[in-house]
């Protein structure tokens, strides 16, 4: 080599090491700033793993929530009787207004021989009229609010009424059309029953009906818990068929678990098989159906706000990191003087925000799978996480970071050293 020959220099090299290293330096510069734009990666991905975690875990409670009261409860209504109170013809006719039940008489017992039926009976509000419940004939008020219910025995037992004392409505009362009555505690309380012993009388109107039990509540149709019970036929007897205004003849039936929707196709047809459109049968809805909606509107509304936190958070990454690069110009321009190459100083930048993405990924994993634990444990459900959603989790931050960090990357490689020098 001749004096006149310009010297070579060996080409630079970063490896990963050192350009890892450099890029922790420069990330660990304003530890407060780091943190600050590692929140919105934070907040993002922990809002997906606390979404997706906290769905997986609501809809796993669906089958508990779910109860096995609702999912073994069908109720066949008189559509007959609840469709004649609107026919013009009956307006203004309130004997019109209240067709005969379309039932069978042997509603309950026709239900019972399906299989899958543990009980069924009917039930409706007794059309009492101005005539209320009351403690004597000229007590008027003092059983005012509390309604009478018409039930069958089988009503009763699918209703499951805890009885606390005294006996229930027997199929005896109801064949003989006894006037007999169960208050619920709170009628019992209102009208100052409390002894069965004497065998004490309640009035509905002038009629007289003989206590014969009380009961706590009804787990199947807790809105009897607050009135009273009568023998059906005694209803029907002594006030007439059923209003369809306050609430139409309605079968209840209680089956048992897995068997609510077979029965619900076969009981109107068991019921009138010469016109079984007649009746109308309720069945709760299915539980996986009810599932997967759930699932799905949940996911579909929080991923949403999971995506808009990781838009914001990749903003954060990507305006922090170019104000950086504006701050490190100096910097940039003495390595780039020192034969460092374009593609080392946006190797760095790059780098530096793929790290900040990444820790940011990792701590809002770990607080999205605190919150799914802390909110099933305050729920007492049992908490449901995916691995496979919450493992990929980090590298959602790592693509943040990296989509965050490439224009300011870019910014930083084009930057003139001698000009860099200079400022």
């Amino acid at each position: 080599m001749t004096s006149r020959e310009p010297a070579r220099f060996p080409a630079t090299r970063l490896g990963v090491r050192d350009a890892v290293i450099e890029a922790l330096a420069g990330s660990l510069q304003r530890p407060g700033r780091a943190i600050l734009t590692m929140l919105g990666t934070i907040l993002g991905v922990g809002a997906f793993v606390a979404v997706l975690g906290l769905t997986s875990t609501a809809t796993g409670q669906i089958s508990t929530q779910f109860t096995v009261l609702q999912a073994t409860t069908v109720n066949v209504v008189d559509r007959a009787s609840a469709d004649g109170a609107n026919r013009p013809e009956n307006a203004g006719d309130p004997s019109a207004a209240r067709p005969p039940i379309s039932f069978p008489s042997d509603a309950g017992e026709r239900i019972e021989r399906l299989n899958g039926v543990q009980a069924a009976g009917l039930w409706w509000i007794a059309p009492l009229g101005r005539t209320g419940i009351s403690s004597n004939p000229n007590g008027a008020g003092d059983g005012e609010g509390l309604k009478v219910y018409a039930a069958a025995p089988g009503a009763i037992a699918a209703m499951e009424v805890t009885l606390v004392t005294g006996a229930t409505l027997d199929p005896f009362v109801e064949q003989h059309h006894e006037r007999a009555i169960m208050l619920s505690a709170a009628a019992a309380a209102r009208l100052g029953v409390r002894d069965l012993t004497a065998r004490p009388a309640v009035f509905l109107g002038d009629l007289a009906y003989t206590v014969v039990g009380i009961y706590s509540d009804s787990r199947r149709n807790p809105e009897v818990s607050l009135g009273a019970l009568i023998p059906a036929s005694t209803a029907l007897r002594d006030f007439g068929n059923p209003d369809p205004g306050e609430m139409p003849a309605t079968l209840v039936i209680a089956t048992r678990v897995g068997a609510a929707q077979l029965v619900a196709r076969q009981a109107p047809l068991a019921l009138r098989p010469d016109e079984p459109d007649s009746l109308v049968a309720i069945a709760p809805p299915d539980p996986h159906t009810l599932r997967d909606k759930v699932s799905g509107d949940l996911t579909g509304l929080f991923l949403a706000l999971a995506g808009v936190s990781l838009t914001i958070g990749t903003v954060g990454i990507a305006n922090t990191t170019l104000v950086s690069v504006l701050e490190r110009v100096g910097e940039i321009g003495l390595r780039r003087s020192l034969g460092a190459r374009p593609r080392h100083i946006a190797a760095q930048f790059l780098i530096e925000s793929l790290l900040t993405g990444t820790i940011g990924g990792l701590v809002g994993t770990s607080l999205g799978v605190v919150a799914v634990i802390m909110v099933a444990a305050a729920r007492h459900w049992t908490a449901v996480i995916d691995p496979a959603v919450t493992l990929p989790a980090p590298v959602l931050g790592s693509v943040v970071g990296l989509l965050a960090g490439l224009y300011p990357a870019l910014r930083a490689a084009n930057i003139d050293p001698i000009t860099a020098l200079r400022s």
